[in-house]
């Protein structure tokens, strides 16, 4: 097994849930999900990343797609988000504004293809 440096998370929240998309490197899928719009608890995206990053055994990158409108202070998956992300070793979480166009599968069958996802985390977490 071949050492994995980071691992790339991409988060995705939109109408009805968030899609997370998890990658060793930039081509192999560890982990997809989908999952309510947003925590009902304001850890549990910080122990999500905590997890996977002591799992693999090395550290998160992940990228938040921001909604093309600007969010309220209200709305319940943006609330809490800005108190100490990046602040742990374990992970580092970026904001992009937007999703570039799909590209190719991601490998992991059964749950749609996320191409847009890969794709963000191909272009912004891995800069």
């Amino acid at each position: 097994m071949h050492e994995v440096r980071s691992i790339w998370v991409g988060i995705h929240p939109r109408t009805d849930d968030t899609r997370i998309l998890a990658m060793a490197g930039a081509g192999k899928a560890l982990l997809k999900a989908r999952l309510a719009r947003a925590p009902s608890h304001p850890r549990a995206l910080p122990t999500l990343l905590e997890a996977v990053a002591l799992w693999q055994g090395a550290p998160v990158r992940a990228a938040i797609v921001m909604p093309e409108e600007p969010a309220t202070p209200n709305d319940p998956f943006y609330r809490d988000l800005f108190l100490d992300y990046g602040m742990d070793p374990l992970y580092t979480v970026d904001f992009v504004s937007a999703l570039r166009p799909p590209r190719e599968g991601d490998g992991i069958p059964g749950m749609g293809q996320f191409r847009d996802l890969r794709q963000m985390l191909l272009f912004e977490v891995a800069r």
